[in-house]
């Protein structure tokens, strides 16, 4: 003979009624509606933060290019001078073999970087275009240089 008190408890964890389960869903719902957005724009950043990081690296590679070769390449030697020696001017006289970085990065959209000496913004610039792949812009389709990175 079973005892009334588990009878009860019995009774009670046979499963969740409707309620239970309608408040479970809209309080997901909720937390959905919330989390949802803040992740979606995280990729965004993502791609902004790697072109920032590889301008800083080709800004270092040519850095060292001109510390070996008295000047940074042209604009018609481009930044290939950093993966390959150049020819035309200025000579690089005192190029590393092996080059100064392994190979040419595309940004995060798949273009390739650009680079003009002399820069508009300094002794040179080095930039994306952003995620439209075009000159100006603003939010993600700003362009991102070595002017204006943090």
């Amino acid at each position: 003979m079973q005892h009334p008190t588990s009878r009860r408890f019995a009774a009670r964890s046979r499963g969740f009624t409707l309620i239970e389960i309608m408040v479970v869903v809209v309080i997901l719902g909720i937390l959905a509606a919330v989390v949802v957005p803040r992740i979606m724009d995280r990729p965004d950043d993502a791609r902004i933060a790697k072109a920032r990081q590889d301008v800083r690296a080709l800004q270092s590679a040519l850095e060292l290019y001109r510390l070996d070769n008295y000047q940074y390449p042209s604009s018609q030697q481009g930044l290939e001078a950093l993966v390959s020696e150049p020819s035309g001017d200025p000579p690089a006289r005192n190029w590393k073999p092996g080059g100064y970085i392994n190979s040419l990065p595309t940004d995060p959209w798949g273009n390739p970087y650009q680079y003009v000496n002399p820069g508009e913004y300094g002794d040179y610039d080095v930039y994306s275009f952003g995620a439209d792949g075009r000159d100006g812009g603003e939010g993600i389709n700003a362009d991102i240089g070595n002017w204006n990175i943090e």
